[in-house]
């Protein structure tokens, strides 16, 4: 992939909408793990807690960059981001996470939660950067502070506007189809780049149908929590 290509920039800012959409609710868990501590400490928190995360996630998506090298992983990894699209588009999330009441012990719980919340992250990147190390860093960089220091906007913006969700479930999606068109098993069915496109629109479109009308659903079953959200 060349460098400051229409490629490159495309991939980059998949890679950090998908930083932002599956990464900005880990903000949320940073949050609860300081906030038994004393207002000096908790920005110490936070900072080291983040620094010990992106190192952890950094070396879990390389590692994952690498390991879709294996055939078979490519389709195997496509169908697992395919559900975690239908997932954020339906699924509510719960925040059950213990606050430490000390500097180490909050550190210690927002490495560890991100590290658990972040898989669907690290594979969603890896999936996106084709196996560019420099595509994962660089948008680690520019989604991380924005994430932590961002995290409050990001999530009320989730809120009022749910098609942020959809779109971010939709990239998602796209790289999932992506994935599984580069499958080198499955090369012979996706020879012509037509059909490549194809069928990633028609991934796309499908599951984004059936996560809409899913989440509606959820809505119209439970309107009480639709009141008190709102």
């Amino acid at each position: 992939m060349d460098f400051f290509s229409i490629e490159f920039f495309t991939t980059l800012l998949s890679i950090v909408v998908i930083d932002l959409v599956l990464a900005g609710d880990n903000a949320i868990v940073i949050g609860l793990a300081a906030r038994n501590l004393p207002k000096n400490q908790q920005k110490k928190a936070i900072i080291f807690g983040t620094v010990g995360a992106i190192i952890i996630r950094a070396i879990a998506t390389m590692l994952v960059v690498y390991l879709l090298n294996i055939p078979g992983l490519h389709l195997i990894g496509g169908l697992l981001l395919l559900w975690i699209a239908y997932k954020l588009m339906t699924e509510e999330d719960q925040h059950e996470v213990k606050s430490g009441n000390s500097l180490l012990a909050a550190i210690w719980t927002i490495v560890i939660a991100d590290a658990a919340m972040g898989i669907d992250n690290v594979l969603a990147v890896a999936g996106a950067a084709g196996g560019s190390f420099v595509l994962v860093f660089i948008g680690l960089l520019i989604s991380i502070p924005v994430v932590v220091w961002g995290s409050t906007i990001i999530i009320k913006f989730m809120e009022k506007y749910p098609i942020i969700i959809f779109v971010g479930a939709a990239v998602v999606a796209w790289t999932a189809a992506k994935m599984i068109v580069k499958e080198p098993f499955l090369m012979g069915i996706f020879a012509k780049a037509w059909i490549q496109y194809a069928f990633e629109f028609i991934v796309v479109v499908i599951l984004i149908s059936i996560g809409y009308t899913k989440s509606n659903q959820n809505k119209a079953s439970n309107p009480e929590k639709e009141k008190s959200a709102s």
